[in-house]
């Protein structure tokens, strides 16, 4: 059974056989990067990068399910990445706006 599953894996046309395994596994790492930058200070997070991020997420999450053949951990990884992008900008967004309301702290 378990023998099977792997010889079917390894068949299949989006298998560790072919870059379509491997060009989404290796994609993983920007993934864990954003979020290993979690605990990176808000004031340091860059827009256009996690933008960046989020859309090209976004974008391959959509064309991972339109190509042949389904490609579910191009699909996974897209999905991950369009979400550590989106709770990475809405970090920095959460910082930049409550800084402003709040303003420059006095000092006594």
């Amino acid at each position: 059974m378990a023998a099977s599953k792997i010889q079917a894996l390894w068949n299949h046309p989006a298998g560790p056989k072919t870059i379509h395994f491997w060009a989404p596994t290796f994609k993983w790492g920007i993934s864990i990067a954003n979020v290993a930058d979690f605990s990176k200070p808000p004031e340091k997070i860059s827009y256009p990068q996690q933008i960046a991020v989020t859309c090209t997420g976004l974008i391959w999450s959509r064309y991972s399910m339109v190509i042949t053949p389904k490609n579910w951990n191009l699909f996974s990884v897209n999905v991950a990445m369009a979400g550590t992008g989106l709770y990475q900008l809405f970090r920095k967004i959460r910082h930049d706006y409550s800084s402003e309301v709040q303003g420059v702290p006095v000092k006594e």
